[in-house]
């Protein structure tokens, strides 16, 4: 894997973060009503959560690629498909988060279990996972070190957003209870899912 196709993939997980979703409710909730040190646990737990979908997802797309090769390069198309179609879902969402649904006061214990459960209980983020790895696996390299980079990568990106929206918690919930504001964010992360979803389809093409 290049450097560039990496910083690619580091890209693409940026936006997936950022993208206002059951982490980022959670995890704003968590640094309203419980501070820092329970947005850290809040933190923890959902990436234990997103570590167990990666493997999950590894495992499988392996066992794909072990059976066909064919039908991981399907996967790939499927998968740039797919993240284009989001996309426009998102583009189209309108709404506001509900950051007080998830605020009551609890041991850091359970806001462990409770990120933790809400990362495993996605299964976008399972889909989501299946159809971006293999746009970022070479199967003529080791499989084992390509996911064990896309993974630690993934939950490295995903614990700065996620520290950055529990620091700045208090200011960023407050911004993005608005319905206003917040179909301007699902814009702009719609725009870039579909951008990367292009990008990746014309990477497919010209390889």
């Amino acid at each position: 894997m290049s450097v560039t196709w990496w910083l690619t993939y580091v890209l693409t997980t940026l936006i997936l973060s950022l993208s206002p979703g059951s982490g980022a409710i959670n995890t704003m909730s968590t640094g309203i009503s419980h501070g820092y040190r329970g947005a850290v646990a809040s933190v923890a737990g959902l990436q234990v959560g997103l570590a167990l979908q990666i493997v999950l997802v590894g495992i499988g797309l392996g066992a794909l690629l072990a059976q066909s090769q064919m039908a991981f390069e399907i996967l790939k198309w499927a998968g740039a498909a797919y993240l284009i179609w989001l996309g426009i879902q998102q583009w189209r969402a309108g709404g506001t988060l509900d950051i007080g649904a998830v605020s009551k006061a609890q041991p850091r214990r359970k806001l462990f279990r409770r990120a933790m459960l809400i990362n495993l209980g996605n299964p976008k983020s399972i889909v989501f996972l299946a159809a971006l790895f293999p746009q970022f696996i070479l199967p003529q390299q080791p499989m084992g070190l390509q996911y064990l980079i896309l993974g630690t990568t993934t939950i490295a990106v995903d614990i700065l957003v996620m520290t950055g929206y529990a620091t700045l918690a208090r200011h960023i919930a407050g911004w993005i209870k608005g319905p206003r504001q917040m179909k301007l964010l699902n814009r702009i992360f719609g725009g870039m899912f579909m951008a990367v979803g292009t990008l990746l389809a014309s990477a497919r093409r010209i390889a």
